[in-house]
Formats: structure tokens, C-alpha cells, sequence
């Protein structure tokens, strides 16, 4: 199948899935309060978009996002290009990276609240956490997978470490660092939204804790949909980032 037909059976797949939901939520008479039909959950998306309601979270969360993959990425890419390249630096403070990364980010939000305050550095200091190890360890990985032929050509040649770093490893890891910023940017979405959980007054994670304080389920399944879709655009725009570095890596000698 091309890529059209794929794209035409997937549409499709989801048309019978809602259809399904909204004829069972119908049929059995489910309370919109445990399982909204589809219809409903797009009235809701609907007034929330009309109104204007929708757009300061989307706004706040898709900032806290930016922000947070942007200084996390920065921090894990040249942690993990130090960590790569000088040893003794990585059996010193790897066990502590590692440390860092274990501990559920949901239990250190409230410390961050206390540390940075209700608002949007805290949620985009947890986001950053989220992104920093991602690039870190792919970073790593990817540096260390250059050929060993290729690396004594460049001894051989008389190639300064940092000549080796910039014009070997760094290209040729290129793909396996990029692939971390993709793994960044999901999980970073995920922060944004915990971060607003417990420290935010503005936000889509602050709209869903709103809305369950509420009993409004439509409105949250509404929500649900918008980090979804704030979550889908960003890979995508990653995916466009990606290839537009990866392109003079692809383009014919």
C-alpha cells in the first residue's frame, strides 16, 4: 500500500472506532460523567476554542515546552559530549546522573514549587530534568559508535581531539543524537503537564486538574485531545528539524 492508502486506512479506522464509542455510549446510556460520547467531547473542544477559553493554556503549556526541551536538550547535549569524551568525568558523576533520573519527577514537583515558586519556572525546570537525560545518553551512545578505522585515520592524519570530535563523531552520531531530541520532546509534553499539576495556575495540566475538580469529563476528554495534538505537532516539527540537519549528510557527493 502507498503512503495515501496507508494514511486513507488509518482516517478510516478512526471513524469506526468513534462511531463504535458514540453508538455504545448511546446504546447503553453511559453518564457523560464516566464516558463522554465523541459528540460531546467535541461540543466541548468546540465552546473552548470559540471562546477563546482554550487558547492562554495552550499558549502557557506549549511555552513551558519550548523552554524546557530547549534547556534540557542544550544541558544533555554537551553533558553528554564531556561524559563521552573524558572518562574519568563519566565514572565520577554518571552513578549521580543516574540517581537524578530514578527519582519520579511528580515526587520532586512539589520541591521544585517551594524552590522556584507557583508559576512557569518551575514546571519548566521539571520539564528540562525530563529532557536532559535523553540527549545525555544518546549523546554518549552515538559519540562512542564511530568505526575504529576511522577514528586512527585521524590520529593518523594528526587530528586534534577536538578536530576528531567536531569533524568525525559529532556528524556521524548526528542520527543517534537527533533520535534522543525526538524521545526529549514526547517525554518533555508529559513534564510540562506534571509540572502544571501541582504548580501552575495556567496550563493544559492545570486545565485538566480544573476540570476534574469540576466533574467535567467532556472538558477534560477535551483537553486530553489538545496535549495530544500540542504533542503530535512537536514531534513533527522535530521530524522537520531532523531532516533539515540530516540533509547534507543525505545529499548525493
Amino acid at each position: 500500500m502507498n503512503r495515501i492508502a496507508l494514511r486513507l486506512a488509518s482516517l478510516a479506522l478512526l471513524a469506526v472506532l468513534l462511531l463504535a464509542w458514540e453508538a455504545a455510549c448511546r446504546g447503553l446510556g453511559l453518564s457523560a460523567l464516566v464516558l463522554p460520547a465523541p459528540s460531546a467531547i467535541a461540543a466541548s473542544l468546540w465552546r473552548g476554542l470559540a471562546s477563546g477559553y482554550f487558547w492562554p493554556h495552550i499558549r502557557a503549556t506549549a511555552l513551558e515546552l519550548l523552554l524546557g526541551v530547549a534547556l534540557g536538550c542544550s544541558v544533555g547535549f554537551v553533558a553528554g559530549v564531556l561524559l563521552a569524551e573524558v572518562k574519568l568525568l563519566r565514572a565520577l558523576l554518571m552513578p549521580y546522573v543516574v540517581a537524578s533520573q530514578v527519582i519520579p519527577k511528580l515526587a520532586l514537583a512539589p520541591l521544585f514549587v517551594l524552590w522556584f515558586g507557583f508559576g512557569i519556572t518551575s514546571t519548566v525546570v521539571i520539564t528540562a530534568l525530563i529532557c536532559f537525560f535523553p540527549l545525555l545518553e544518546n549523546t554518549m551512545t552515538a559519540l562512542a559508535q564511530v568505526q575504529p578505522e576511522r577514528l586512527e585515520l585521524f590520529r593518523m592524519l594528526g587530528a586534534k581531539r577536538w578536530q576528531t570530535l567536531w569533524r568525525l563523531k559529532l556528524p556521524t552520531g548526528a542520527p543517534g543524537i537527533l533520535a534522543g531530541v525526538r524521545v526529549a520532546v514526547v517525554l518533555a509534553l508529559v513534564g510540562a503537564v506534571v509540572g502544571e499539576f501541582i504548580g501552575a495556575s495556567r496550563g493544559l495540566g492545570a486545565l485538566v486538574i480544573a476540570s476534574q475538580g469540576t466533574m467535567d469529563t467532556p472538558l477534560m476528554f477535551a483537553v486530553l485531545l489538545l496535549i495530544a495534538a500540542l504533542g503530535m505537532l512537536a514531534y513533527q516539527a522535530t521530524l522537520l528539524l531532523e531532516r533539515w540537519l540530516l540533509l547534507p549528510f543525505t545529499r548525493p557527493s
